[in-house]
């Protein structure tokens, strides 16, 4: 079984790192909530109680490891030295890394955006040195490194990276009605 670490810095966005825990939860895959502490306060005020706090945590095991966005929690994230370590453990064994908003420049800190395309939320990427930009990226793979462009874009972030780890999301895009929702939008009948 795939086992997943989203890490919860003070400050992260809500639903960029709690979609994907949800989604992968449905998909009944092993996740952590890899927490700066036992509990963390989010950039809307919702504190969040996490498994394991970031001083405990052997990134080894984890076949993925997500980065939420947000402010400050993603400058918190860019900042640890624990993060970038436990980043680039995973990125020398060939595992995935994931980032969606303004979480791309904590892999652009850990070095792995160089050659790499990806995509972020609107800003962000003159922070980035390395890489390609892909300014209307919804969600942009490039080998090992995922990355998404902001809130709104949580579910199909998520769902990419259960594909990406070999499970098809089809089942949980249908059961979440996603599906409905994106043919409504093609539609134009919201």
């Amino acid at each position: 079984m795939k086992k997943i670490a989203v890490i919860f810095a003070p400050g992260f966005e809500e639903i960029e790192a709690l979609t994907p825990v949800d989604v992968f939860r449905r998909a009944e895959l092993e996740v952590d909530m890899i927490g700066f502490s036992q509990e963390v306060m989010g950039g809307h005020d919702i504190t969040v109680k996490t498994n394991i706090t970031i001083e405990e945590a052997d990134f080894s095991k984890y076949d993925l490891i997500v980065i939420p966005g947000g402010l400050p929690g993603a400058t918190n994230l860019r900042d640890n030295d624990l993060v970038i370590k436990g980043l680039k453990e995973v990125a020398n064994t060939g595992k995935k890394t994931a980032a969606i908003c303004a979480g791309p420049i904590v892999l652009e800190k850990a070095g792995l955006l160089e050659s790499k395309q990806f995509t972020n939320f609107p800003g962000f990427e003159e922070e980035i040195t390395n890489g390609t930009h892909h300014p209307d990226g919804i969600v942009v793979v490039d080998g090992d490194v995922v990355t998404s462009r902001g809130p709104a874009t949580a579910l199909e972030f998520s769902y990419q990276l259960l594909d990406e780890l070999g499970v098809d999301s089809a089942e949980i895009r249908e059961g979440m009605q996603y599906n409905k929702l994106v043919e409504h939008i093609k539609q134009n009948t919201i």
